[in-house]
């Protein structure tokens, strides 16, 4: 996984950190946990939400001493009581959903009436192909989707340095380059299991030949080079929601 990818993850998380509050906090796709664990401690509990059974249990296993405990769960129906937590957290969760507004709508029904929730996904016009992006917002279509289930909505923007610009840069003219031997687009035609094989197999072939100066922290790319903003615009790379006053 390229370098600026990863920090971009680690400075979204570091934005949460810097705004959550004491109590219960639920990180919603929590994989492996290995970030979430960032939320545990002091007096915190902390519990992570996957869909793979296993992913879980390894999330248990890997962090279960530092805090976290995790659930195996749906994020568009939630196995979890109402009302319950401080804080949620769903970080680029929302774009992996055929019908994002229900993983919304379990995150507010989920959070604590003075609790604050937190969403982050790639802004869509600077994202490029992704076989496994189904649903991308614009600022306007995610503030306006949000503020049916919070009555108070914030949405900024987590862009980064030109040095991380540049970076994705390289990879989209890179994708690009691959792209063009489909110019009629018969890829999306295919059944969506194969099309996603076929993306991520040439992804992972490309990767592997052209990408060695962007991983593996030869990039010297790290999460400092991130920062949030009010100035969203069609270059800037992801959308950062603080949410409170949840809508029944």
């Amino acid at each position: 996984t390229p370098d600026s990818l990863l920090a971009l993850h680690t400075a979204g998380y570091r934005e949460v950190r810097a705004r959550m509050s004491d109590g219960r906090f639920l990180d919603v796709g929590c994989g492996l946990g290995d970030e979430s664990v960032g939320f545990a401690g002091g007096g915190r509990e902390l519990v992570g939400v996957d869909y793979d059974p296993e992913t879980a249990a390894s999330a248990v296993r890997t962090h279960g001493a530092a805090g976290m405990d995790a659930i195996c769960s749906d994020g568009s129906l939630l196995a979890l009581k109402g009302d319950t937590f401080d804080n949620v957290c769903s970080s680029h969760l929302i774009e992996h959903f055929v019908e994002p507004e229900h993983h919304v709508a379990e995150v507010s029904r989920v959070l604590s009436p003075d609790g604050t929730a937190f969403f982050l996904m790639t802004n869509k016009p600077a994202d490029f192909e992704n076989q496994y992006h189904v649903y991308l917002f614009t600022p306007e279509d995610f503030r306006s989707m949000l503020g049916r289930h919070f009555g108070t909505v914030e949405v900024h923007g987590l862009d980064a340095t030109p040095l991380v610009k540049d970076d994705f840069e390289k990879r989209r003219e890179m994708a690009n380059k691959l792209l063009k031997l489909d110019p009629l687009g018969l890829r999306h035609k295919l059944p969506r299991e194969a099309f996603v094989w076929l993306h991520a197999t040439g992804r992972r072939l490309a990767y592997r030949f052209t990408n060695t100066e962007q991983v593996g922290g030869a990039s010297g790319i790290t999460d400092d080079e991130f920062f949030l903003t009010d100035q969203i615009d069609q270059t800037t790379l992801v959308l950062f929601a603080v949410c409170s006053d949840p809508i029944d």
